[in-house]
């Protein structure tokens, strides 16, 4: 329950510190003299969306904070856990709101996200403004309404519903794209299949064209590479044409100084040294004469390496500047044209979880209409009761649950109906309900939804326009009873509805330092007297008014129900 409340530079509000108890409070002052401004300051700190008009004329930023006793709320608890703040018996928020229209949350003194906020706020009070009842209108409402009735069973119903719908429409549009895109998905196919072809039957190989342009260097000097050999190998050999070869003269040498060797030592290096040289030069001929015979090529090879090469540059030119860069094209566009080729087994994966889905979502929605339909009778039973207690005694209430296109919320169509008055038909409420009826409705129904509803803070701001009279009494009645193990706060212009609160808060306007300001202070037992002898509209210092007043007192007082 809200125990405190800090309001700085808001609106018309300079600085305002208030104090509130379980049960039923009111606030109540001349019209026009700020009580809604209260609320407006209890939705910011609640996450409403609020801008930096709200901003006191001339401050920088607004702030508003609230504290909350959650004692015995422990899924208040596990949600303060869950979003990294700390948990206690007591829950303080805090929302500053600068002129410029930025927010900021903070939950026990920590940052929190605006969403975060909110969904904890859900769990903590519940706002019904003074033009709420125009949601009657709302089929869409309505049918949250009837949900919320059902319970907890049917909100998480609703949710799982909502989640495979969601999926469902996902795998849908899946399966309508490869539908449509199918001439692209062939056309493409059709040319990743031909380039597939041509790179894989051109065989190609990391460093051939490499090995391609060496050989052709060569095949294209094969006649001046011949002649070089011919005339280096018979130059070391030695023949007809070349005398003696430098084979020849070396091994002369060689046995010329072993000769003599015995004379002088050192003749025995240089035949060594010769020796060596020897050894290499029959060496160096004999591969001349090896390589020579290996230029000995077929005629059609240099066609062959020219027309390899030809293939490699054309394929360069399409799919990459190296061979590597090729090999890297084919591996990519094999995936993708396996990727395309599997479609069809894609579409038909696709199309079998589509049809389970449906499946699903047709049995959810079946499941959520039964349980709608199940809520229905006892729905219209209790909202007639609350309606004749409202002074709509000969009022009866339908809910209506048709069939609809199934979507995110089931395939039913929820609306309320009314007949106002004994002997008329059922109609929309939209149709025959008026201001005052709405109003009665409304108070009606959220009377019997809290019942139902853990929130225990619950803030009405003037529900009780258009109603006045005996009606006015019931009620005061009603809120007082839903103020019972809550906390029921309620802006109110009917004494006979200030009347039954436990406690009493005058909002007043006054000037200070040339400015208007909104002050708001909880009034002593005599002090609310003189405040109800106002509301009655006579002269509160009358002695019939103030009388009226204690009379009003005394009867809504718990000794005397």
């Amino acid at each position: 329950m809200l125990t405190q409340l800090h309001v700085e530079n808001f609106a018309l509000i300079d600085v305002l510190d208030l104090e509130f108890s379980p049960g039923f409070t009111v606030l109540t002052g001349e019209t026009g003299a700020g009580k809604s401004i209260l609320v407006d300051a209890i939705n910011a700190l609640l996450g409403e969306r609020v801008g930096g008009d709200s901003v006191r004329e001339g401050c920088s930023k607004s702030v508003v904070q609230g504290a909350f006793d959650v004692a015995g709320r422990p899924e208040i608890a596990e949600q303060i856990i869950e979003q990294g703040h700390e948990a206690e018996d007591g829950v303080i928020l805090a929302r500053d709101i600068s002129i410029h229209g930025k927010t900021q949350c903070r939950v026990n003194g920590r940052l929190s996200t605006l969403n975060a906020h909110r969904d904890l706020t859900q769990l903590l009070a519940d706002v019904h403004g003074q033009h709420e009842h125009q949601l009657l209108l709302s089929l869409k409402w309505q049918l949250q309404f009837l949900d919320g009735f059902v319970g907890t069973e049917a909100t998480a119903l609703k949710r799982q519903l909502s989640e495979e719908w969601g999926r469902l429409q996902q795998v849908s549009e899946t399966l309508r794209q490869l539908s449509s895109d199918a001439r692209e998905r062939e056309r493409l196919a059709d040319l990743y299949r031909f380039q597939v072809q041509e790179i894989e039957s051109a065989g190609l190989r990391p460093g051939e064209e490499e090995d391609l342009k060496a050989e052709n260097l060569r095949l294209a000097n094969l006649e001046k590479l011949s002649i070089a050999a011919e005339t280096a190998t018979a130059h070391l050999a030695g023949g007809e044409e070349a005398g003696l070869g430098a084979e020849d003269s070396v091994a002369a040498s060689v046995k010329a100084l072993e000769a003599v060797a015995r004379f002088d030592a050192e003749i025995d290096a240089h035949v060594q040294s010769l020796t060596e040289a020897l050894v290499r030069i029959q060496e160096a001929s004999e591969g001349l004469r090896a390589w020579r015979e290996d230029l000995d090529v077929s005629p059609g090879r240099i066609d062959e390496v020219q027309s390899r090469l030809d293939l490699i540059s054309n394929l360069k030119r399409k799919y990459g500047e190296t061979i590597p860069d090729i090999l890297v094209y084919l591996d990519r566009v094999a995936n993708d044209l396996g990727a395309l080729e599997t479609s069809d087994e894609q579409r038909l994966k696709l199309e079998s979880e589509q049809a389970g889905l449906q499946e699903s979502v047709r049995s959810l929605a079946a499941e959520l209409t039964r349980m709608r339909n199940a809520a229905v009778a006892e729905l219209s039973r209790r909202v007639e009761e609350q309606l004749a207690d409202l002074g709509m005694a000969g009022a009866k209430f339908k809910v209506s649950v048709d069939d609809a296109p199934l979507g995110p919320t089931g395939a039913d169509r929820v609306e309320f109906l009314i007949s106002a008055n004994a002997g008329e038909s059922a109609r929309p409420l939209s149709k025959v309900a008026s201001g005052g009826e709405s109003s009665r409705i409304m108070l009606a129904l959220k009377t019997v939804l809290t019942s139902e509803d853990p929130v225990r803070t619950l803030v009405f701001d003037e529900v009780d326009a258009g109603i006045g009279g005996r009606t006015a009494n019931v009620v005061g009645e009603k809120l007082k009873g839903l103020a019972q193990g809550r906390q029921v706060l309620c802006v109110t212009h009917l004494a006979q509805i200030a009347s039954f609160a436990d406690s009493h808060f005058q909002v007043q306007k006054r000037e200070s330092n040339g400015r208007t300001v909104v002050e708001i202070r909880k009034l002593s037992d005599e002090e609310r007297v003189v405040e109800l002898a106002r509301m009655l509209g006579g002269n509160q210092e009358s002695e019939a008014a103030v009388q009226h007043a204690r009379e009003l007192l005394s009867a809504s007082a718990p000794q005397s129900r």
